[in-house]
């Protein structure tokens, strides 16, 4: 690994026993993880270098199904150059900071050349200034918000330094309030949209994706402005099917530590559908929150679909 790092694997195992559920500090008005929120200023400070590639969700929205094909595609198809390293360590999580000795997003990206593909779960707002001035790609996914709730659940009751999750009934409420890490999926999600065109930001629907992968990752492959051959595109979107990276080592999160995701809980990769939340929310919580939802959609119109 650059510079001698250790891998999340290595340096997990020498501070486990100070592994916990670290409380959600607001910053500009969004929660974020404590260790986050106490390193914000050099977080907000980063600057990218213009090659740089952004991806940008809220949690569970798809983000590594679609690095997974941005990394193929970069790579033509190989999936040998793709299992170079587990997720984590190909794509530098940007704001991301854990007890030391686990390495932050910062001093991975220290430690790797330009051009880089970042993750980040920041709304725009908090997306660091030199992404937007140095015209950065970025790619934006969505989905939609009953599926991205209920996936959002499930992780929180696996990962074990997010804020306890607690009963259902009560999730649903903190995702409408917008109380859960990184804020409001609302504001989030209509954040991204308004500055997509002022930004060049592509915009990704999870459910899109699934309906028509191929369709979708020619999207990616002309945004990043390259030129792949039919076979090494239908290679590809067979390589980032939901079988095929739940059963990939080096995507399905499988070398993260116990202490930081418990995948006897419920696995990093449940179920990637679209519709899901149909087995989880009763009537009347489908009332309230739709009636909330539209409330709180009111002056965005953007096409999201509950299924497919």
């Amino acid at each position: 690994m650059a510079g001698g790092e250790m891998s999340y694997t290595e340096s997990v195992k020498e501070i486990t026993e100070t592994m916990y559920r670290f409380p959600l500090i607001k910053v500009r008005g969004v929660p974020l993880r404590c260790y986050i929120a106490d390193n914000w200023d050099s977080i907000c400070a980063f600057r990218p270098d213009p090659s740089d590639i952004l991806i940008a969700t809220y949690p569970k929205a798809g983000t590594t199904w679609v690095q997974e094909i941005v990394d193929l595609l970069r790579h033509n198809g190989d999936a040998e150059a793709t299992s170079r390293a587990p997720t984590p360590e190909r794509f530098p999580f940007l704001e991301i900071h854990y007890p030391p000795p686990i390495p932050s997003g910062l001093s991975r990206l220290k430690n790797m050349d330009p051009p880089r593909v970042i993750k980040t779960h920041l709304p725009f707002q908090l997306v660091p200034k030199g992404f937007w001035e140095n015209k950065c790609k970025t790619i934006y996914v969505a989905r939609n918000a009953k599926d991205n709730l209920v996936s959002y659940y499930h992780f929180d009751k696996m990962t074990l330094i997010q804020p306890e999750p607690g009963p259902w009934d009560g999730y649903i409420l903190k995702f409408m309030k917008g109380e859960l890490a990184w804020g409001s999926w609302y504001d989030h999600v209509k954040g991204y949209w308004k500055e997509r065109k002022k930004n060049n930001i592509l915009y990704v629907f999870y459910e899109d994706m699934k309906e028509n992968p191929r369709r979708e990752v020619e999207r990616i492959m002309h945004y990043l402005d390259m030129s792949l051959g039919y076979d090494v595109i239908s290679h590809i979107v067979e390589l980032t099917s939901f079988k095929s990276m739940k059963e990939n080592p080096m995507a399905n999160y499988s070398s993260m530590p116990t202490p930081i995701f418990d995948q006897s809980i419920s696995p990093f990769m449940r179920k990637g559908e679209v519709g899901d939340w149909t087995n989880y929310f009763s009537p009347a919580q489908i009332q309230m929150f739709d009636d909330d939802y539209k409330r709180q959609m009111m002056d965005a119109d953007i096409p999201f679909r509950t299924n497919i």
